[in-house]
């Protein structure tokens, strides 16, 4: 049913109010589809090679912005809800996830992992802005350390713990869902990213001695390329197809992984990411993209061969 003029009207000053709150700490924001998740800008297939875009595609991240006037300009269009580019923004999000309906009443949530973790380390559970999210789970921000850059991770610091940097968004507080509205619960400051914390996201350094299989510098770029192209897939893949193309084009760059070209816990988190963008859910992406990641390395052929 079409919303009264003075409901959607209301719905735009809410979210442009928050859109420039949020851009006024810093942090580039983008428009999401109004009640939804998913990007509201064109994809590569579609882009007019006007205006931002003259010189060539820029994507979601690449046209996040601070500016007001831009801003203003999109948020009284319509009501879209409001993603950050956590690249851009130097933040890392920790976002703790809630299990799935039909999961075991004693399924232990994002949160309690993350607590388990902490305690784990001798640590307490670090206070810093957090948000909560529809589904019950909760967004803690952090800023990336000087000079690191992280990308983003599914699972990588417990089960239903993802992290959002580089190459990530997440959807900012006062943006709603059919689901509910992400609320501020904590409106602390964003402390840095806690030190013990840090090397459980870094990709393991490489073992000395260990051979490559081939060129770095060749292996790693094509798999690279291989990577974005595949999520790029994701992105634009049929709504009723997206679980299907996500399974498809991470069982392709598997082999790179099986090859030793990119590190798994890279190829995971920009296809987690990717599906996040289509619309799948962070626990429907992170079985899919294990799945096909493990096919993937039981089938793939020697690289002389493929």
């Amino acid at each position: 049913m079409t919303q009264p003029t003075g409901i959607r009207r209301d719905g735009r000053v809410r979210l442009l109010a928050e859109a420039l709150s949020i851009a006024a700490r810093g942090w580039p924001v983008f428009p999401l589809h109004p009640g939804l998740k998913t990007p509201a800008l064109h994809g590569a297939e579609r882009c007019p090679r006007t205006g931002s875009c003259i010189d060539g595609h820029l994507k979601w991240e690449q046209r996040a912005t601070n500016d007001q006037a831009a801003i203003v300009r999109c948020w009284t269009h319509k009501p879209y809800n409001i993603g950050i580019a956590t690249g851009p923004a130097g933040l890392i999000v920790v976002d703790l996830d809630r299990p799935k309906p039909n999961s075991s009443q004693d399924t232990p949530d994002g949160a309690e992992n993350f607590t388990a973790l902490c305690e784990r380390a001798g640590q307490a559970v670090p206070t810093t802005y957090r948000t909560r999210t529809p589904s019950g789970g909760a967004h803690l921000y952090f800023t990336t350390p000087a000079g690191i850059r992280l990308g983003n991770t599914a699972g990588k610091l417990g089960p239903l713990i993802d992290t959002r940097a580089t190459g990530g968004y997440i959807i900012a507080p006062g943006s709603t869902t059919p689901a509910g509205t992400y609320e501020v619960t904590d409106d602390a400051p964003v402390v840095e990213l806690p030190a013990w914390i840090l090397p459980l996201l870094q990709p393991p350094a490489p073992a000395k001695g260990v051979p490559l299989l081939t060129p770095a510098v060749i292996g790693s770029s094509a798999a690279r390329a291989a990577l974005v192209a595949e999520c790029d897939v994701v992105r634009s893949a049929p709504t009723k197809q997206a679980n299907n193309t996500l399974n498809r084009c991470a069982f392709k760059v598997g082999r790179f992984v099986a090859w030793g070209d990119i590190p798994r816990e890279e190829v995971e988190g920009a296809f987690q990411a990717a599906g996040e963008d289509r619309g799948l859910t962070a626990a429907e992406c992170r079985a899919t993209i294990r799945s096909a990641l493990d096919s993937s390395a039981r089938t793939v052929r020697a690289r002389e061969t493929a």
